[in-house]
């Protein structure tokens, strides 16, 4: 694969719509090219700055406020079913509104934090250097995140399965550091992503397989004070296999 045709496929390999076959072409040509590595970094910043922006402006509740109270303020057309039954139908078309427009806001919000949880794992293994503590030792790996993020955590014992750990580095989700763990299995890595478990990503939710998102499968769970999100481009059997492992090191 040429520069110009990886290039030309990189908002799309963001996006996560690549087949798996061109994703495992173009991970391969990003690993050898810095170059191209370098230009996924620019696009992935490009698209949180682009994020920001738009969340900036989102109307907050004093303007949802006004606009009902506006609308509250109208007077009512008199019809068949009689003024009396005005307000109540109002009412429940108020209720089925706001459930409505909060239902959409959460889906709005979780497809945000997948999308920038799935650019953390893009970057990091189109990056040249994919972790900052190479090792395969989970004696080496856990503490060298101590000092570094406010949190501990505990790694499984790896010996006797398919996966391999592959080494970890500090990330960022909304600003709140965390660590970013990478896996790999038949030459196929898998990122695990810890946060501290907080408000904000409640919108993630918890589920008990493995979910496919774009090109990619993932699953993530509440456990211990922590989030973990573990997401690749694997078969959902070995995410739910990795995640298993990881929910019972902690447990």
């Amino acid at each position: 694969m040429t520069c110009d045709d990886a290039r030309a496929q990189l908002d799309t390999y963001l996006d996560g719509e690549l087949s798996a076959e061109q994703m495992r072409a173009l991970d391969a040509h990003l690993k050898s090219c810095p170059a191209c590595a370098a230009e996924v970094l620019v696009r992935v910043q490009a698209k949180r700055a682009v994020k920001s922006a738009g969340l900036r402006y989102q109307p907050g509740a004093a303007l949802r406020a006004k606009i009902q109270t506006q609308v509250a303020a109208r007077p009512h057309r008199s019809g068949k079913f009689g003024w009396r039954t005005t307000p109540a139908v109002f009412a429940a078309a108020l209720l089925a509104g706001v459930v409505t427009m909060y239902v959409g806001r959460q889906e709005l919000r979780r497809q945000q934090l997948y999308s920038e949880i799935t650019d953390l794992h893009v970057a990091a293994l189109g990056s040249a250097n994919p972790v900052d503590v190479v090792s395969s030792d989970r004696h080496t790996v856990k503490p060298w995140f101590q000092g570094k993020i406010p949190f501990t955590f505990n790694l499984p014992e790896l010996q006797g399965s398919d996966f391999t750990l592959l080494g970890g580095r500090v990330t960022y989700l909304e600003q709140t550091p965390g660590a970013h763990l990478i896996f790999q299995i038949r030459k196929h890595e898998i990122s695990v992503f810890l946060f501290p478990e907080n408000a904000a990503d409640h919108a993630l939710g918890d589920n008990a397989r493995a979910e496919r998102r774009n090109t990619f499968n993932v699953e993530t769970w509440t456990q211990a004070g922590l989030r973990y999100v573990v997401l690749g481009d694997v078969g959902a059997e070995d995410i739910e296999k990795l995640s298993a492992l990881l929910r019972s090191a902690e447990g």
